[in-house]
């Protein structure tokens, strides 16, 4: 082809990868091996000390998942890309490499609640401070640095209250003051938005969420516009606490790559479906997607994302109990707390995902106990929705018999 740089699509099936190299396997082999031989003792000797390049060890280097690091970083358009074994060792990597004791980080309102967590012992372990921040005008973040904020992390999409953070305003106003900017696209996934294109020095997935897309494998992945920090991230953080990625799980996620492009467009397609209705019905008291136009964050969204992705959060308009009892009513969505698998997913963030957070912190990134997460999934949307309409009509008789009674 005459393009050195190919469409989306076509990346995530092909870059990274030439089957000539592989004995013409169309799909790249797994190397399900700990270590690797040295044809002689000189060899070894250069390649530990970074004289020649080659594999050594798998915790330091592997082929199937240098075939997954170089099509992310292909397809975010970054420099580098290394791969963890979840997307938590990614976001520990990530801080412990940018951060040291005395430090301070500025969030978004609101994170995932393992990441929250891992803040929390930074703070009590290693006197790293943290504070959710403003983020929506330059004013309000530079009221937030402080003398010794080292990291700007922002996930947007925020789990789970959809909130959308302005990449483009937060990472210009960072990279003003020399401060790093880390994003996790978990949510948007890089067939919806780049923030790395948007002036992010950093960007990071839960791979086990749309990079995986099938529910079968957990993995982290971090991509940087530094191949040079990467490099040290290999060497430091990844090499010495071991956080690495399998072959195999590198393997099952290219597998799952290959179809992104087209699973997400069939997640947004059913999800902008379900938010209308969801939109309509008596029992949601509010919904948030960023698709809705009525949502506060829409243009933002507008100008990042090419569009609203897969995950909608609604209020649902009566007690937690309550709440809780539409989720158990319902039969084809299924409760479990992950994200952008083929099947839609039903969560409920305040007793779940972000159970760790203290109610009055919760209540502050806006997580009430009525919150609901809905990851609309890959089936009919028609059957999506009867799900809902039953589960609701078995809530209307429930109300109507305690009335009467």
């Amino acid at each position: 082809m005459s393009r050195e740089k190919k469409r989306f699509e076509t990346e995530v099936i092909h870059s990274g990868y030439d089957s000539k190299k592989y004995e013409g396997s169309l799909t790249p082999p797994l190397f399900q091996t700990s270590t690797y031989t040295f044809a002689h003792a000189a060899e070894g000797e250069r390649r530990f000390a970074g004289d020649e390049e080659g594999y050594i060890y798998s915790r330091l280097g592997n082929p199937t998942v240098k075939v997954l690091e170089d099509r992310m970083t292909a397809i975010e358009g970054g420099e580098a890309a290394l791969a963890f074994g979840s997307g938590m060792a990614a976001v520990s990597a990530i801080l412990f490499h940018l951060l040291k004791s005395g430090d301070h980080v500025i969030c978004s309102k609101g994170v995932y609640g393992c990441t929250f967590g891992l803040l929390e012992m930074m703070e009590e372990k290693f006197n790293i401070t943290h504070e959710f921040a403003d983020l929506s005008t330059e004013e309000s973040i530079l009221q937030s640095i402080l003398p010794d904020t080292a990291c700007l992390y922002v996930e947007t999409p925020i789990n789970p209250t959809m909130e959308i953070i302005d990449l483009e305003l937060v990472c210009r106003v960072a990279n003003e003051k020399g401060i790093p900017v880390v994003v996790d696209n978990t949510f948007s996934s890089p067939y919806l938005q780049n923030p790395l294109k948007l002036g992010a020095d950093f960007v990071l997935h839960s791979a086990t969420k749309y990079i995986g897309g099938h529910g079968d494998v957990i993995g982290g992945l971090l991509v940087a516009k530094s191949a040079e920090a990467i490099a040290e991230i290999r060497m430091t953080t990844q090499k010495d606490i071991g956080g690495i990625m399998s072959p195999f799980d590198a393997w099952l996620l290219l597998r799952g790559l290959k179809t992104l492009a087209v699973r997400l467009d069939r997640h947004c397609d059913n999800a902008e479906k379900i938010a209308a209705y969801l939109k309509a019905h008596p029992f949601v008291r509010n919904i948030y997607f960023p698709g809705d136009k009525d949502h506060q964050s829409h243009g933002i969204a507008a100008k990042q994302m090419s569009r609203w992705g897969g995950l909608i959060s609604f209020d649902f308009n009566g007690t937690k109990e309550m709440a809780q009892s539409f989720m158990d009513e319902l039969q084809l969505i299924k409760i479990a707390v992950s994200l952008g698998d083929a099947e839609t997913l039903i969560q409920h963030p305040a007793s779940m995902t972000h159970s760790v957070v203290p109610e009055k912190v919760r209540a502050a990134m806006g997580i009430s106990d009525t919150l609901l997460r809905l990851s609309v999934g890959l089936e009919s949307w028609e059957d999506i929705k009867d799900d809902l309409d039953q589960a609701f009509a078995k809530m209307e008789e429930s109300a109507a018999m305690k009335q009467e009674s």
